[in-house]
């Protein structure tokens, strides 16, 4: 046997340290792109958070630093400084050196914590190319800096403080020989950071932005009762919120709903103050519990014949806004991201508590019950109706061939992860990307102009739509309930629209539908959209540049000259151009969709889609500055 393929004790490396984290970041962080960067971010914060938690924290501040660092300050009772029994060290050199090293192991230390698997503070450090900590503690500052992982300096006394100040500063540099990008993104920390304020009642997060100069302050007394009405600030209101708080074994359960006039549901888990993205069994309690004393209250007030068909849970849960904050000792989650909660006796928990406080509600509020009881008979109607309208839909397709609409060039290529789906605007342009395009892998679905506004819309006049009945067919996975992403025909979906204030509109309204009745497809990176370019230079050659910016740079490239073409359509291109520049997978240029907060998102949606025009007008006031115009 070859030493190569020598397979012995010494095939077995061992990394020390840290070492590990910086060979498998995605492992403690989830990517190395720009959300592995803003999780760095969180985990700090996650700390201080952990500390308010305890009761000892009530001011965070968070800056994005000129240098390209970010600084995390508390006011808590700062990281411990004392020499560590055991590893004869400072403990806060043992905190941010060694993994599964802190304090939300010893229940006495943290009941409560978001950051409970101990390997946050350290998981910075290792993938920080430089990271220095300043504890204010019993009249001392002190200070000490790192290095991927490694110790500096010695932790030493920098200064006096009174006695009665205390707290944490990390200020970090993210290591750009780990990460794709380590440029801060204020928008997606001010998200982060509102909810975290929305979910601890009095606590004051501030977030600062030395390169744009730009500061916000986060704080809520009245807890997730305004988080809830800020998610609903762009829609009209059945009622006012319902709030119920349950203490029970160190375990803290907050609920607040609210019902409005759409036809979308949005529940948001927390558990420590994380979003669960992907739920759990706080959520699945919640839903359970929601259904059944809906079904319990419609049918004892007469509401709800016993001919008639029960509730289900989607019936229950359109135009429903729900908070639910879940504070307990051992959260179990689903990997080091936290996005989906595993504690199996939480369910019953919370389904019983909301079963018992909603009912309660119900009985003492009948104002309210009715309203929300006639929302969701309606809502039962309606699933009804849709549901003959989709069987109609795929009665109509299946007379074409196939069962796929008669509009549809489709691919000959069988194989999902190859295939290509093109949804282009205008016949013209859809002729052309039907003789460019590469026939193997690329379908294309042309559709007429603008697409019905789903977020104005009811289900069934949605799924009664042409367009839209041709998309859900064409893609393959069903909508809502029946959604099967393992049904979908294409690997990704392609909007191609025209580079002018019409193409921006349908482009909108397409990710509105994608986002309102298949979420899914953008979740797992199925959604992409097309970046045609807005001029083709000619100088003995073609260049074909996609801003204003980079044909200024390409004319002073080129030394001048040439006969600029500004093309105001796909239309105006041939098949090859529409090819060379826009279909080509070597040479086009895709931008991914992505949600990277559903609570943000599910505003962002409602204000710009829905009847909200004062909203509107102050979203595109304040953002004015930051869009690109077509002129």
């Amino acid at each position: 046997m070859s030493e190569s393929k020598k397979y012995d004790a010494s095939a077995i490396k061992v990394l020390e340290g840290l070492e590990g984290v910086r060979k498998r970041p995605s492992m403690y962080i989830g990517s190395t792109g720009k959300e592995g960067l803003h999780h760095l971010v969180y985990e700090v914060v996650d700390n201080s958070v952990d500390e308010a938690l305890a009761g000892y924290c009530k001011n965070i501040t968070v800056s994005i630093n000129k240098d390209g660092s970010c600084t995390v300050e508390d006011d808590g009772r700062g990281i411990p400084v004392d020499i560590h029994p055991q590893l004869k060290i400072p403990a806060v050199q043992v905190a941010l050196t060694r993994l599964h090293a802190g304090g939300k192991f010893d229940k006495k230390t943290y009941m409560i914590s978001g950051g409970l698997h101990g390997v946050g503070i350290s998981v910075v450090n290792a993938l920080s190319k430089k990271l220095i900590v300043e504890i204010k503690k019993d009249g001392n500052v002190y200070r000490q800096e790192y290095s991927r992982g490694h110790v500096k300096s010695k932790l030493k006394i920098i200064g006096k403080c009174s006695k009665s100040e205390t707290g944490t500063k990390i200020t970090f540099w993210p290591d750009d020989e780990i990460f794709s990008t380590v440029q801060f993104d204020y928008k997606v920390l001010e998200t982060r950071f509102r909810e975290i304020a929305f979910l601890n009642a009095g606590l004051k997060i501030k977030l600062i932005d030395e390169i744009k100069n730009k500061k916000e302050e986060f704080f809520a007394s009245g807890g997730i009762i305004e988080f809830v009405k800020w998610v609903n600030k762009s829609k009209e209101v059945l009622h006012k919120p319902i709030y119920f708080k349950r203490d029970a074994k160190d375990t803290v359960l907050e609920v607040a709903i609210q019902y409005n006039a759409s036809y979308q549901e949005n529940i948001f888990g927390f558990v420590n103050t994380i979003n669960t993205v992907e739920g759990g069994t706080h959520v699945s309690g919640f839903k359970t519990a929601l259904t059944r004393v809906i079904n319990d209250y419609a049918k004892k007030k007469g509401l709800l014949k016993a001919k008639d068909v029960a509730l289900t849970g989607d019936d229950t849960r359109e135009g429903l806004t729900a908070i639910i904050s879940l504070k307990i000792p051992h959260p179990q989650f689903e990997g080091q991201t936290k996005t989906k909660l595993g504690n199996s006796e939480i369910k019953g928990f919370v389904d019983s508590v909301v079963s018992s406080a909603l009912s309660e509600f119900f009985e003492e509020n009948p104002s309210v019950a009715k309203k929300i009881t006639s929302k969701v008979l309606e809502s039962a109607k309606a699933r009804i109706a849709a549901k003959k309208a989709r069987e109609m839909v795929r009665r109509k397709t299946a007379f074409s061939l196939g069962g796929l609409p008669g509009k549809l060039s489709d691919c000959s290529s069988k194989k999902r992860e190859m295939t290509e789906l093109y949804i282009v605007e205008g016949e013209s342009a859809a002729g052309s990307s039907k003789m460019g395009r590469d026939r193997n892998i690329q379908a294309i679905l042309p559709i007429k102009g603008k697409i019905l506004n789903v977020e104005k819309a009811n289900p069934v006049k949605a799924l009664t739509s042409e367009e839209i009945a041709n998309l859900v067919t064409a893609i393959g996975t069903g909508v809502g309930e029946n959604f099967d992403i393992n049904k979908l025909r294409y690997n990704k979906i392609i909007i191609m629209c025209d580079a002018d204030v019409d193409g921006e509109h349908i482009k909108t309204l397409l990710l509105t539908f994608f986002f309102r009745f298949m979420p899914q497809l953008i979740e797992n990176g199925h959604v992409y959209v097309a970046i045609p370019p807005l001029y083709r230079i000619r100088k003995k050659k073609d260049y074909y540049v996609y801003s204003d910016e980079e044909l200024k740079k390409t004319l002073e490239k080129i030394g001048g000259g040439g006969v600029v073409t500004r093309f105001k359509g796909l239309g105006e291109m041939s098949a090859s151009q529409l090819w060379e520049t826009t279909m080509n997978p070597k040479t086009r240029k895709l931008k991914k969709i992505f949600i990277e907060d559903a609570v943000e998102a599910d505003r962002v949606f409602s204000m710009l889609m829905g009847d909200d025009v004062q909203s509107r007008k102050e979203f595109i006031s304040e953002n004015a500055m930051e869009a690109q115009l077509d002129v």
